[in-house]
């Protein structure tokens, strides 16, 4: 098949291309800006256009006919590419229908990890566990890699591990041979109006598993269900940094069990797992980038670094004004505590409510402790420089521009 992604350079998108173009199809896309993931698609020589007008679809398209038109959730429904596509009668889906059938098509399991925080690392420790023993498997994880690609299909492999997504409802499109669920704390207030209806989708994707693997805190998410396995305490072979690391490692070592593989040398190779990109990334000495954005993460990630050092600075760019009014509250001294000051900077907006006031950062840190405000400026780059001379670690936290602005003063 001949496939245009609108939307490439997506966490999402991105890995699906990949995905295509090792199962044999033909892949071209367009996006609106260049990313990590759309260098490394051109590596790949998938040809991607930075123009969104609807020109190169059209050019592509009387080129050679596409088969499918495949587009991130973020699309408007008014989106030039999206508009001109239904026009021209090509086939239109979000990525759920194209993973599915790639699935379903080449007969294979899928291994899904699915929460509220760490389905990233889960789902690269798990890729990350079979390259280290040998073993082929097809795979989607959403940010780039420094080991491999971020999505691959592998012919002889029997496994599809999948970053099973719960925004947009992308995860109940997926009927898991087995799920991991890592946490379930309500998110996504864009999708799910109330913490019930987030809870409900959670045990529709637990029931649409055919086995289940959490922990025994979430017991009364998935109460009604026969297939869970509980787990009660992280397991005592782990030594990875940071708790909420060892805790998804944990899950991985239940879920190969449950599998019926043999988990005996499993502990050693999640022991060493590099890491993904933008989840607690080394950039330089004493630097460091994570695609954080909520408390409960924040939180997690504070304390990795603090095993790391005495001294956390964290850089913390806050992710859409619709959520912050939802966790604004949520915002307390004790989840900063491992943090001895906190740069504060303006919520990076993303599909918005036009009809929320815009917080301010004076706003959403009113009650807190040790705050800077600050802004992605030279002033914030001398603060950062100061501190990591100091011998102070500094975390820069945040889904928005805070990454792609580290990385060029760098």
């Amino acid at each position: 098949m001949n496939i245009y992604f609108s939307g490439i350079g997506g966490v999402g998108i991105g890995p699906l291309a990949q995905i295509a173009q090792d199962a044999g199809h033909t892949v071209i896309g367009s996006d609106r800006e260049d990313s990590l993931m759309i260098a490394a698609l051109r590596r790949r020589g998938i040809t991607v256009t930075i123009n969104q007008d609807g020109s190169f679809l059209q050019q592509s398209h009387q080129a050679t006919p596409i088969d499918w038109f495949i587009y991130t959730s973020a699309l408007p429904d008014d989106h030039p590419e999206l508009v001109l596509a239904r026009q021209l009668g090509i086939k239109t889906a979000k990525r759920d229908e194209l993973l599915a059938h790639i699935i379903k098509e080449k007969g294979l399991k899928l291994i899904a990890v699915a929460g509220t925080h760490g389905k990233t690392t889960t789902t690269g420790m798990i890729v990350w566990l079979a390259k280290y023993f040998g073993l082929p498997v097809s795979y989607s994880v959403g940010t780039t890699l420094t080991w491999g690609p971020s999505g691959h299909y592998a012919p002889d492999s029997e496994y599809f591990v999948y970053e099973c997504d719960e925004f947009d409802r992308n995860f109940l499109h997926f009927n898991p041979y087995i799920s991991l669920v890592t946490s379930v704390e309500y998110d996504h207030p864009d999708t799910y109006p109330t913490a019930d209806d987030y809870y409900a989708a959670f045990r529709q994707f637990a029931d649409q598993s055919t086995l289940l693997v959490t922990w025994r805190e979430l017991q009364h998410v998935f109460n009604e269900l026969n297939s869970v396995t509980y787990l009660d305490e992280t397991s005592a072979r782990l030594t990875l940094h940071g708790e909420h690391n060892r805790r998804n490692a944990s899950l991985i070592l239940a879920a190969i069990e449950k599998l019926g593989l043999p988990a005996k040398y499993a502990a050693d190779g999640l022991n060493k797992f590099p890491g993904t990109n933008r989840r607690f990334e080394k950039l330089a000495n004493n630097l460091y980038t994570d695609y954080g954005h909520t408390p409960t993460e924040i939180a997690a990630t504070l304390q990795m670094a603090r095993e790391l050092s005495d001294n956390v600075v964290l850089v913390y760019q806050p992710h859409q004004n619709i959520r912050q009014h939802e966790i604004r509250n949520q915002y307390t001294d004790e989840i900063f505590k491992d943090a001895e000051t906190v740069y504060w900077l303006p919520t990076y907006l993303s599909r918005e409510n036009p009809k929320l006031p815009i917080l301010t950062p004076g706003e959403l840190s009113e009650s807190l402790a040790n705050i800077q405000i600050a802004d992605l400026d030279d002033n914030l780059w001398q603060y950062i420089q100061a501190a990591r001379d100091a011998g102070k670690l500094v975390l820069c936290m945040g889904a928005g521009t805070i990454d792609g602005w580290i990385r060029d003063k760098l």
